[in-house]
């Protein structure tokens, strides 16, 4: 069936429509409609098997819907292509667990996210530009490790290799980013330095971040999407959600 044309307000990056999916019967999102604005930090929590990593697949093609269709800027149905042209559109996802190359530098990891964007050819006869220059040395201070930028990946704390990743999907210049629970694991100081950044980086990026801590998410202070068996049960500030009583009984409640 042919959904009708939706007109976007003109800061609305993201714009999920009526999206239904099921895995062997189970129906992971049911007709879901959720959109973020650009800029904007947006977190959303919910039970174990609400759908949160299946949104999150949806609109990065891991996964494609039953329904609906996924709007990325004003006209781009994300349905219709696959992960690697999605990434190429703007999107970048950071999993939970970070993927760096801890054999190499900071720096090298940086260039190496830069430099992923090239072919084999164009890499072999690649120097890196005094524009790249300036545009890692803008990251390494974002995400606060311009003091670590030669200590190998490696060597780096859990929380510190987090920042790193993100930062090297900033060297993508994404429009949207996509953050799966990025305190887990991480000590009280480095949680309220990656509140900063997120924060920081949602004055420019559209930024998505699904956790699972309360108190994290108090800190961001940001509009929280609720959602439940698939849909969203509740959205708004946190102190309205968490007051929300159909909320308290689904997922706060029982904390």
């Amino acid at each position: 069936m042919r959904l009708p044309a939706v007109t976007l307000s003109e800061d609305t990056i993201l714009y999920l429509d009526s999206v239904s999916v099921s895995f062997d019967g189970f129906r992971a999102i049911d007709d879901l409609s959720f959109f973020v604005v650009k800029p904007e930090l947006r977190c959303i929590i919910g039970p174990n098997g609400a759908g949160k990593t299946t949104l999150m697949d949806i609109i990065t093609g891991r996964t494609a819907p039953d329904a609906g269709r996924v709007i990325f800027g004003q006209a781009t149905d994300l349905t219709r292509l696959d992960e690697a042209a999605i990434a190429n559109l703007g999107i970048g996802r950071k999993f939970q667990k970070p993927t760096v190359f801890e054999h190499h530098s900071v720096f090298e990891n940086l260039e190496l996210a830069l430099s992923g964007q090239r072919g084999v050819i164009e890499n072999l006869f690649f120097r890196l530009s005094s524009e790249s220059h300036v545009r890692i040395e803008k990251v390494l201070m974002q995400i606060g490790l311009h003091q670590e930028v030669s200590r190998r990946a490696g060597e780096l704390s859990h929380g510190q290799k987090q920042w790193l990743e993100i930062g090297m999907l900033l060297m993508q210049e994404p429009k949207l980013l996509l953050v799966d629970e990025p305190v887990a694991g991480m000590t009280h100081q480095e949680t309220e330095r990656t509140a900063e950044l997120l924060t920081d980086l949602a004055q420019r990026h559209a930024v998505v971040v699904v956790e699972h801590d309360m108190e994290f998410v108090r800190s961001l202070k940001a509009k929280v999407t609720v959602l439940h068996q698939g849909r969203v049960l509740a959205e708004g500030a946190m102190d309205k959600v968490q007051n929300d009583p159909k909320v308290s009984e689904v997922y706060l409640g029982r904390a």
